[in-house]
């Protein structure tokens, strides 16, 4: 979809790079070809164009998102997925709460559509800081919010890769509702993990480092990286929809890719453990209204 961007250049914005598209200029290559005859522009206004398209062509073959996503409106950073796809990590966090000044990352899942890596605090979580600078672009959802601020304070870390944050992407697109209600309304199940959330997994967390429970951390890995393996479905998805938007639906739809098989397995019996702490602390809850 990169080739067929303009909206980065100084001067054109969507509707103009519209206009390119209903006149036949669909890509960079076909402005050379067609714009002096089908685009009306003077010759200063054309050549200054062109050399900034010589110079995306430079800045794509060096495999350079960043020079992208400075240029393009945020909204349009999912133009950046097809061609810089080697080059994405998905990444989920799971932490001891949500809103605490001392709370910290329990566990983080990162897969880059071939690779899962997970990592545990108290054990290999300082790793993640050499792994993330193999990719310069990060996929999350809400991670703009939650995630990578987390990541920042917590680690240390500047996190300055190009980032696609789904919330808002999926939500241009009508689906709303956190991570697990777009799931549903784009058909990804989740099998034994289903109803499992966010307040769930600190729980998870809870009952691994009170009771030394490894079914329970197990349960959390599977659950923060089923989150992140998801990422890559919804992320196909939404850059497909947002090409049918465009005239390039059928040449840059992509297949929906591979779910790997999660390394670790959900532990029933901890789920249903669980299931009724949140119960009991429902009815604490009532009892004290």
């Amino acid at each position: 979809m990169i080739r067929n961007t303009f909206c980065h250049v100084p001067g054109i914005g969507i509707r103009t790079e519209r206009l390119f598209w209903n006149r036949g200029v669909h890509s960079w290559d076909d402005f050379g070809q067609v714009a002096a005859t089908r685009l009306t522009m003077g010759h200063k206004r054309r050549r200054i164009l062109a050399e900034h398209l010589d110079l995306s062509r430079i800045r794509l073959e060096q495999q350079d998102p960043h020079y992208f996503a400075d240029r393009l409106p945020p909204d349009q950073h999912w133009r950046l997925f097809a061609d810089f796809r080697e080059q994405v990590a998905y990444l989920d966090i799971e932490t001891t709460g949500m809103g605490s000044p001392f709370d910290v990352i329990t566990t983080l899942a990162l897969y880059d559509g071939k690779t899962v890596r997970w990592y545990v605090q108290g054990r290999n979580l300082e790793q993640f800081k050499a792994d993330i600078q193999n990719y310069q672009v990060v996929v999350t959802y809400n991670g703009k919010c939650f995630d990578l601020p987390f990541i920042r304070s917590t680690l240390k870390l500047r996190m300055d890769q190009v980032h696609i944050d789904l919330r808002y992407l999926l939500a241009s697109l009508g689906y709303r509702g956190g991570l697990k209600g777009c799931e549903r309304q784009l058909g990804i199940g989740r099998n034994e993990l289903d109803g499992v959330d966010g307040f769930f997994a600190v729980l998870l967390w809870d009952e691994y480092r009170r009771h030394h429970n490894r079914q329970a951390l197990e349960t959390l890995l599977a659950y923060n990286i089923l989150d992140a393996i998801n990422l890559e479905t919804l992320m196909v998805l939404a850059y497909n929809r947002k090409t049918a938007e465009t005239p390039f639906a059928e040449s840059h739809r992509l297949n929906l890719p591979t779910v790997p098989r999660l390394p670790f397995a959900p532990d029933e019996a901890t789920i249903e453990h669980i299931r009724t702490r949140l119960e009991e602390m429902g009815c604490r809850r009532d009892s004290m209204r």
